[in-house]
């Protein structure tokens, strides 16, 4: 696994440097999201998400499953099938996400009424 450059880097303790270093990025906040919504296998994240590369949705996927936001299930079937889950922990940020979610919906409406 390729060591992450900022995971731990916080310098001053601070709640919003540490929430990004759990799930800043382009990426992690979409996939966690899409998980939450029954998006939960490698295929199906890839249609939800067409603009992240193969490589990109497996390191994040690695990484949300390492901090313990993501539980991957292997299902011993032929082929083998994988499907994610929000364990405890991702669950927790959601009402984060929702807000994320309810705050952008807003202000695609108020620019859409600027134009």
């Amino acid at each position: 696994m390729a060591l992450r450059k900022n995971k731990d880097f916080n310098p001053h303790k601070c709640g919003v440097t540490h929430f990004l270093n759990r799930i800043g990025g382009r990426w992690k906040v979409l996939i966690i999201y899409a998980v939450s919504r029954d998006c939960n296998r490698f295929g199906i994240l890839r249609r939800a998400m067409p603009d992240i590369s193969k490589q990109m949705l497996v390191n994040q996927l690695r990484e949300l499953e390492e901090d313990k936001i993501l539980e991957r299930t292997i299902f011993a079937e032929i082929p083998p099938r994988v499907e994610y889950k929000l364990t405890k922990y991702g669950k927790s940020l959601m009402p984060v996400i929702d807000v994320i979610q309810q705050w952008g919906l807003k202000d695609m409406k108020k620019s859409i009424k600027q134009i």
